[in-house]
């Protein structure tokens, strides 16, 4: 994730009761992170599900349009770029960590180190184990810093070498929550990112029954949306461009063939259906649209509760100015009415299992997890790597 221009005001990733911050000149050297940015100029009309009208003499960008509409959210922002993206929420992963070591000077430098001297960590035997240990201290070290730098939540990525151990994400979850309330950090301000395997959605009920807030990814099928929603998952994850890019190059999926057939987009079909699901049905989870490739998909998807786009997309529609009553006729695509429009079959209302999930995800589903969650695991293994060879730090 990256920065919020925030439009609705039942956000998951900004609680109602905070209000816009922003970072401080020292953050400035950082080169990749994830934020969400808040533009609440137009967020009254967007409540209203109007197009934005602007006052006289003000400009409008087609950004400033969309934002009212949904939460727009950059997949990656240099620090440098606050000024103009006033970031209000963050995610902690592991590239976020990749960054950081690997930058001389950074604020958060010194969340690393200070989980590289960790006492607790130091006392493990095995180098796996330490390393391990060292990894889960600076995601709780750099979340809780963020945390206390953005008026918004901080989501954070939970070890993808744990995404098929239910037991393993949730106690991965309760060691980073302790770590955040050693900080301070309420949980009211949390998220936690968490693979949509069977075994994380299920990690996801339970944790969500705690109360704590869940976030689930690598979503691209309608049966792991919906498991995920009748988990209680408060936010899901689906990646629009993943799945188009998959239907281009593939067939045999059922789901993807099905939308091929009317001549939809296979991703924006995926995530039309999700929305019109979970609002047929009252579940409180948001939608997040990610893999967005260009502003077409961003106007596509407006009335989502969130959508991840490039910054160089976030760049364009900042840099046009738009007439709103001309241009691309702003109104929202998704609206909690679309539930009504979709009739679901008896095999998609089920009360979801590890069986019937299984049996319905499809091929292209069962691939792009695979891929995400190998990208992921490769990504945890070069952190622990580096840790290795800058461990131990100065003065430890």
């Amino acid at each position: 994730m990256a920065l919020s221009i925030s439009a609705p005001t039942s956000s998951s990733l900004v609680p109602a009761s905070l209000q816009v911050g922003r970072w401080s000149s020292s953050a400035r050297s950082a080169k990749a992170v994830a934020f969400a940015l808040r533009r609440p100029l137009l967020a009254a009309q967007a409540a209203a599900g109007n197009a934005p009208s602007p006052s006289v003499g003000e400009v409008v960008t087609e950004l400033d349009a969309v934002a009212s509409f949904s939460e727009i959210v950059p997949d990656t922002v240099v620090f440098d770029d606050f000024e103009k993206f006033v970031p209000t929420a963050a995610t902690v992963s592991s590239s976020l960590l990749l960054g950081i070591a690997g930058l001389p000077n950074t604020k958060f430098k010194s969340a690393i180190d200070t989980a590289l001297a960790d006492g607790e960590c130091n006392t493990l035997e095995k180098p796996e184990d330490r390393m391990s240990c060292f990894f889960t201290k600076a995601l709780g070290n750099i979340g809780a810093e963020m945390a206390h730098l953005v008026p918004g939540r901080v989501s954070t990525e939970i070890d993808a070498r744990l995404a098929y151990d239910t037991q393993g994400i949730i106690q991965r979850v309760h060691e980073l929550l302790k770590l955040y309330n050693d900080h301070d950090v309420s949980s009211e301000c949390l998220l936690f990112k968490i693979p949509a395997t069977w075994q994380g959605i299920e990690a996801s009920r339970l944790l969500e029954s705690e109360g704590i807030q869940t976030h689930l990814t690598f979503v691209y099928s309608f049966a792991q949306a919906a498991a995920a929603a009748q988990a209680g998952a408060s936010v899901v994850q689906i990646f629009v461009g993943r799945v188009r890019d998959w239907a281009r190059t593939h067939s045999g999926d059922s789901e993807i063939d099905e939308a091929l057939k009317k001549g939809e987009d296979a991703g924006l079909a995926l995530v039309k259906k999700v929305y019109a699901y979970i609002h047929k049905n009252g579940y409180k989870t948001k939608l997040m649209a990610a893999a967005i490739r260009n502003k077409q998909d961003v106007f596509s998807l407006l009335g989502i509760d969130y959508i991840i786009a490039p910054l160089k997309i976030l760049q364009s529609l900042e840099e046009c100015v738009t007439d709103t009553d001309v241009k691309y006729g702003y109104v929202p695509r998704l609206t909690p009415a679309l539930g009504k429009t979709y009739n679901f079959t008896e095999e998609e209302l089920v009360k979801w299992d590890q069986l019937s999930l299984a049996a319905a995800m499809g091929p292209a589903a069962e691939e792009l997890l695979a891929s995400g969650l190998e990208g992921y695991v490769n990504q945890a293994r070069r952190v622990e790597e580096l840790f290795g060879k800058i461990w131990p730090p100065p003065n430890v």
